[in-house]
């Protein structure tokens, strides 16, 4: 064991220092925490296990599908709820719960197909609690963070016990692909005190919710009783040694590549890769006197060399982004890349009399996108950009954005479907709380574009799409930096994971944990 953590620590040390000499305080700590760690104990578990243990990098905040917005909610959620629309390869809309057909310009009828999912009571799900889901989202009471994603949504209406019709206020082509967000029972309308059990306790779908807390969540697969156990564990190298120990079956994301490296020489340990759609971006506040000024975004996105950051941060594992739309997408435009040009950049710096600007960078206290910010400030700073890098746990940088309390910074979209998207981050009317224009991004030509694109057919629904991501990208509300590669670390004996583009963990529900032990 202890050649195996001299050989370890002196492996990660020894690429940590020649890619970040002097900078990646964090990451050394990292490999004394893991030596120390794996000095302490690697015991293997021998017990034949009725659980299958997820690692958490975030907490869970609130699985409630009419709520929730972080990607570690909504991958749950879409474990636990039955949708009426799921999306193909091409993100187009397939039936799941229910068949449709438009009426009307402004007017939508879905039927329920058989046999019907069944609640965790045993109930049937029915148009009422398709109605009451739809309906809590669209209240503007209710403040749902999801309600833009319903578009023209305007009313919903269950017209017997099977059908549901659903009355737009503006013709919308491709509304059934809106309607993926998970159905919960009607009794959810109702205020807190007349339910028994929480709502978010009682879906359709393939698994069960046991217990909920941030740190915690656990589930029970309904077909055949499995328990799967999410688990927060913060730090990355803890989660490694927990999954090398037997603590944990599962790790997916949100790892260093010098631990997947190590992963990867590993007898007890499967390494999964494949192509992910995840789109991280350098955000902007538009408001700023600084970073309101495009030649100043210009300098920073001619200033940054993803190859290098893909190459010595990444592994490897990660492709170009343009738009916020996932390859594939049949809406997605063709985007030239931002170049890395440091020349250019100190050039559009002096046209624009900004000498020596300083800026302030957010970023979460996770270790890796710390090390990401911290080489984004030395390339920056090789073109006279100053940047100062205030990490600060999840949720304060999290609320920090969504209240515009920034000059930059690093995040990534995840999940996303539909092109109107681009209406909810761009448009001048989505600044926060109506939409996610968290930069206070102002365009008339994009608000144009989108306005027109909302009522419009394809092809030519498509094609406005497509112009409104080509001046998007020319005013750089956001940097594209990637889409980064889906990486799943399975324990020897895990069976049936396999690794979707979107990152959702639906495989579990083939998965079972090894020497698994549970009827079925």
């Amino acid at each position: 064991m202890g050649l195996l953590v001299a050989r370890l620590a002196g492996a990660a040390i020894g690429m940590m220092a020649a890619r970040q000499p002097g900078r990646q305080r964090g990451a050394w700590r990292c490999v004394a925490l893991f030596g120390a760690c794996m000095l302490a104990a690697c015991a293997r578990q021998e017990t034949p296990q009725t659980v299958l243990r997820v690692g958490l990098a975030q907490p869970v905040l609130d699985v409630d599908p009419r709520r929730a917005a972080d990607a570690a909610s909504a991958r749950i959620g879409r474990l636990l709820y039955s949708r009426l629309v799921e999306l193909d390869a091409a993100y187009r809309p397939q039936p799941a719960a229910a068949d449709w057909r438009q009426l009307d310009a402004l007017h939508w009828r879905f039927t329920l197909r058989a046999p019907r999912p069944r609640f965790a009571d045993g109930a049937p799900l029915t148009a009422a609690d398709v109605a009451a889901t739809y309906r809590a989202v669209l209240d503007a009471g209710a403040a749902s963070p999801l309600r833009g994603e319903l578009g023209p949504l305007a009313a919903v209406t269950a017209v017997d016990d099977g059908t549901v019709d659903f009355t737009l206020s503006a013709a919308d082509p491709l509304f059934p692909a809106r309607l993926t967000q998970g159905i919960v029972p009607a009794r959810c309308a109702r205020p807190a005190s007349d339910e028994g059990r929480p709502c978010h306790y009682d879906g359709s779908g393939p698994f069960a919710l046991e217990s909920l807390a941030a740190d915690r969540v656990v589930l029970t697969r309904r077909r055949d009783g499995l328990a799967v156990e999410f688990l927060l564990v913060p730090d990355p190298t803890t989660r490694v040694l927990k999954l090398l120990r037997g603590e944990l079956d599962l790790l997916q994301n949100d790892l260093p590549p010098e631990l997947v490296a190590y992963l990867e020489q590993q007898s007890a340990v499967s390494v999964l890769r494949a192509p992910g759609s995840s789109y991280h971006y350098l955000g902007f506040n538009l408001a700023d006197p600084l970073t309101g000024d495009l030649r100043l975004r210009r300098a920073v996105a001619h200033g940054i060399d993803r190859e290098a950051l893909f190459r010595h941060l990444l592994g490897g594992a990660a492709r170009p982004a343009g738009s916020v739309l996932p390859p594939g997408h049949y809406a997605a435009a063709e985007l030239p890349e931002y170049r890395h040009d440091p020349d250019l950049a100190r050039r559009l710096l002096a046209e624009a009399g900004i000498e020596n600007p300083r800026l302030t960078y957010r970023t979460s206290t996770d270790p890796l996108r710390v090390r990401i910010a911290t080489a984004l400030q030395a390339q920056l700073a090789a073109v006279g950009i100053r940047v100062r890098v205030q990490s600060t746990e999840w949720g304060s940088f999290f609320d920090a954005v969504r209240g515009g309390r920034f000059q930059m910074y690093s995040l990534a979209w995840v999940g996303v479907t539909q092109p109107d998207v681009l209406r909810q981050l761009f448009h001048s009317a989505s600044v926060p709380p109506a939409g996610a224009n968290r930069g206070r991004f102002a365009d008339p030509t994009v608000d144009a574009l989108l306005d027109a694109a909302t009522g419009a057919v394809p092809p030519r629904q498509t094609a406005l799409y497509q112009d409104a991501q080509r001046r998007i990208h020319a005013k750089l509300p956001y940097v594209p930096l990637w889409y980064e590669d889906n990486v799943a670390a399975v324990r020897a004996g895990v069976r049936g994971y396999a690794l979707r583009p979107d990152g959702a963990w639906d495989a579990l529900d083939r998965t079972d944990p090894p020497d698994a032990r549970h009827p079925h």
